[in-house]
């Protein structure tokens, strides 16, 4: 907890300028000092190795002082590695620092990310060991093994690279904010809102659970916290109204993996998109929003079709907390989300916007008993913002690797201009390329070690063959999440599945039926950037409708149900996917026949029906 506060006074001094003490650490001695003390703190609260030990304390504790020590001087000297070129030539303390920190490095991101990120790692990070005996477009600049060391560690593209600098300058901010959400309770009054507008509804507990999830995981940013945070109280409630297990546990995964895509914070992954980018927060937020209301507007309409068809009905009134009392009790949490948003969206201080609300939460929240910040609850919040930020540190200082080795190689350019030649101009076989490595590298690493590595890889191929460059980061961001709810990993819906008490595949195979349109919204957005709000007024609306309406015909089709029709066979199931599907094609006349292709079935069915009524009268 001490390292832990001290790191966050650290940030806090950083970011507000605030010089305490005559201590403005600028550049890269602020970003070696992150990292040695978070690299501790993940030493002494992230295990060795699966399961409850820790292992040896003396180990623990030793590699914790390492980081400390190494990072600490490194950040004492970080002008002198600036001015002086210590990347090329550095004298020999610097050089044994330097080396000591690489490797606690690796052990860091084997503990908090695993063996699969180690291995990716280590590949790529040794890489210019032997770029230069490699075939074709493989082949790179190489060097030497202190060279190696020395551009990594002291270097500006790989350890303190982008993916440091992103959670130094923006992250940690917002770590704090969802932590100070979670311990004043905010996760509470989030929960109990979505009940008061939506409990009483058909199906009403898995609506609360789709809007609840979503709310408290886009101000989170956390998938399986999210997921530990309210399925213990949505998913018993979702089953006593009929919900089967694994439905219950697949809807939850879906809402909390889709609210890392729900503005205002998006997890960690979209503050290092708008750093590739080289633009605002605010313009990832602005892209984001209109994709992510349709993925819930999508679990909406499912949970709402699977109630209607099997008969299920809301909870009781009397069950159900009032709307205008749960506002009311849950003012500071609107309060600091309103600041939040102001923040970050009209004052454009992205940096600073989760500091300002996080205060405000805390100061609010002091009014009332039940959630003020007591000593317990400190204890609690400091310990929760240490670990959180520790594990980002281990994993991104980590894969500053892997964006190093190809950076300093020469070899991530390469790559692009030869699956640009490979592709021969073929967009679709590009995407479908895309999609494919985006999922099954989803599979070993976190979403942001992901997105990081095929946005050096792909994404500039992808730009260069025309395509919008925020629509094509999008793109890999959404499939690389793919692995949260898709079997065999399905990390969202084996979590959910064990607090539910399901098998685990049969609810990864639910939860990727019921997050269908998160295969499918990247590659309307990508060949129609107006999903993500770029082109005319009139052109955003039309795609936006067009869209909306596929989603109900494909969400129709998987629930075999049609409002104001009914249950449907299988054959109108068929037609009416088909008819979504052939609306979504940003091409006229294949919308003309999709849209024909639904009313033809609405109005056969309706007949049908029609004539057995008529029948058994």
């Amino acid at each position: 907890m001490l390292l832990g506060a001290s790191g966050v006074l650290l940030a806090v001094n950083q970011q507000f300028l605030l010089n305490v003490f005559g201590f403005q650490p600028l550049g890269n001695a602020y970003l070696y000092y992150l990292i040695g003390i978070f690299l501790a703190v993940a030493f002494l609260s992230v295990p060795m190795k699966a399961g409850p030990s820790m292992g040896p304390i003396w180990l623990n504790s030793g590699l914790a002082v390492l980081a400390l020590v190494s990072a600490g001087w490194l950040g004492n000297h970080g002008l002198d590695i600036i001015q002086r070129g210590w990347e090329y030539e550095a004298p020999l303390t610097a050089d044994i620092m330097a080396a000591i920190l690489l490797v606690l490095v690796l052990e860091g991101i084997r503990r908090a990310g695993g063996s699969v990120l180690l291995i990716t790692a280590l590949l790529f990070g040794t890489f210019p060991l032997y770029a230069g005996h490699m075939p074709g477009f493989l082949w790179g600049t190489q060097f030497s093994l202190l060279e190696t060391v020395r551009a990594h560690v002291l270097g500006v593209e790989s350890v303190v690279g982008i993916p440091m600098q992103v959670v130094a300058e923006l992250v940690i901010g917002f770590v704090i904010f969802g932590s100070v959400l979670v311990v004043t309770k905010g996760s509470e009054f989030f929960m109990d809102l979505a009940a008061a507008l939506l409990g009483h509804r058909r199906g009403g507990p898995a609506k609360v659970a789709v809007l609840g999830s979503g709310i408290l995981g886009s101000l989170s940013g956390s998938v399986i916290s999210n997921i530990l945070t309210s399925a213990p109280f949505s998913i018993p409630t979702m089953r006593r109204v009929g919900y089967p297990a694994s439905y219950a546990a697949a809807i939850e995964a879906c809402a909390s993996t889709g609210a890392t895509l729900m503005p205002p914070v998006m997890g960690t992954v979209a503050f290092v998109m708008a750093s590739f980018l080289g633009v605002q927060y605010s313009t990832i937020v602005i892209a984001a929003i209109i994709p992510a209301l349709m993925f819930y507007v999508a679990l909406l309409l499912q949970v709402d079709m699977f109630a209607a068809r099997n008969g299920l009905q809301g909870l009781p009134r009397s069950e159900i907390p009032k709307v205008w009392p749960v506002l009311i009790r849950g003012w500071p949490y609107l309060l600091s989300l309103a600041v939040l948003i102001y923040v970050l969206m009209v004052l454009r201080l992205e940096s600073r916007s989760p500091y300002y609300a996080s205060v405000v939460m805390l100061v609010a929240t002091s009014f009332r008993k039940d959630s003020r910040l007591t000593l317990v609850r400190a204890q609690l919040l400091l310990m929760d913002i240490s670990v959180n930020v520790a594990k980002l540190v281990a994993v991104l200082a980590g894969i500053g690797l892997v964006v190093g080795g190809l950076s300093y190689t020469g070899v991530a350019g390469a790559f692009s201009r030869e699956l640009l030649l490979y592709a021969d101009g073929n967009v679709p076989l590009m995407l479908l390329a895309g999609a494919v490595t985006s999922f099954v590298l989803g599979m070993g690493m976190t979403v942001t070690a992901c997105y990081i590595f095929l946005s050096i890889l792909l994404a500039p191929a992808l730009i260069q063959a025309g395509l919008n460059p925020l629509a094509s980061h999008l793109f890999i961001l959404y499939w690389g999440m793919l692995s949260y709810i898709t079997p065999p990993v399905a990390l969202a819906a084996i979590t959910a599945a064990h607090v539910a008490g399901s098998k685990p595949m049969e609810t990864g195979f639910r939860a990727m039926r019921l997050g269908l349109p998160l295969f499918i919204l990247p590659f309307i957005f990508v060949y129609d950037p107006a999903l993500i709000m770029v082109g005319s007024v009139i052109n955003i609306v039309e795609r936006i409708a067009l869209t909306l309406i596929a989603i109900w015909a494909i969400t129709s089709a998987f629930e075999s149900w049609i409002y104001g029709v009914g249950q449907i066979g299988l054959t109108s199931r068929g037609l009416f996917l088909a008819g979504g599907l052939l609306i979504i094609v940003p091409v006229f006349i294949t919308g003309l026949v999709g849209a024909a292709l639904l009313i033809a079935v609405i109005a056969v069915n309706l007949i049908l029906q029609r004539r057995k009524n008529a029948a058994n009268l």
